[in-house]
């Protein structure tokens, strides 16, 4: 069995190619993943605030 120049250049073409989609899946994995993480971190900091100001403590001191 004999293996030509070209048909290994082609084999490696191939690789190259499923290299790069999977590569373009992950970084649009990643992006959507970044995006779901930033807004549920606002959500708990907003939460965070509402909840603090809700329950605020009072206390009134007099003086004589």
């Amino acid at each position: 069995m004999t293996v030509h120049k070209a048909d290994l250049e082609a084999k490696l073409r191939e690789i190259e190619g499923v290299v790069t989609d999977v590569e373009e899946e992950a970084r649009s994995n990643i992006l959507a993943l970044g995006a779901v993480v930033g807004a549920v971190l606002i959500g708990l900091v907003v939460l965070a605030v509402w909840r603090s100001r809700r329950g605020k403590i009072r206390v009134e001191v007099y003086t004589l």
